[in-house]
């Protein structure tokens, strides 16, 4: 039987237009990941496994949500593991999004297409090295928007663009500027 987040995922990677040469490279090395491992998508999938993501941009797009992750101990977007009944890498990066903010009424960007991929390590298992292959989307925080901490992370806080915290995580930068193109 096929699973339909990993359908979906290659067909978002292979109809998605990468914005540089950086960026297919990673798109046609996610795609070869899906080809040779049917559970990609699952987080017990190593030594790489598809994650999902999103910047959340206020209502007026001045500033971005960031949150302090509890195990990092950095200022990143909120994003993770696709989980059973996601249905697509969309639907995990908006699922992330809303859980890790607390914004009910979180909406998809840029046509709901991914703006940017990253890939990273990522300790999810202690003594296990492994990657994250992150589709990174855009979400649109809703007008009055109040986040919320969530369990996961120390903090959070909306940023301008020119005033983000210390320390970032890697790709935080170049992700949001990816969403300012996009905007």
């Amino acid at each position: 039987m096929t699973d339909p987040l990993h359908a979906d995922a290659v067909a978002v990677l292979r109809g998605w237009a990468a914005p540089s040469p950086e960026q297919d490279r990673l798109r046609t090395g996610y795609l070869d990941v899906l080809s040779a491992q049917p559970r990609a998508m699952r987080r017990d999938c190593v030594p790489a496994h598809l994650t999902g993501s999103a910047l959340i941009v206020d209502p007026v797009a001045e500033r971005v949500l960031l949150l302090l992750h509890g195990r990092a101990n950095v200022w990143l977007q909120a994003g993770g593991h696709c989980e059973d009944g996601d249905g697509s890498l969309a639907a995990t990066a908006l699922r992330e999004a809303t859980e890790e903010s607390g914004i009910a009424g979180l909406t998809l960007g840029a046509g709901g297409r991914p703006i940017k991929l990253d890939r990273h390590p990522a300790p999810c298992r202690p003594g296990v090295v492994e990657e994250h292959l992150d589709v990174q989307y855009l979400a649109l925080a809703p007008a009055g928007a109040v986040p919320a901490v969530s369990d996961e992370s120390h903090d959070l806080g909306w940023f301008g663009y020119d005033d983000l915290p210390e320390p970032l995580g890697g790709g935080v930068v170049a992700l949001i500027e990816a969403a300012r193109a996009a905007l």
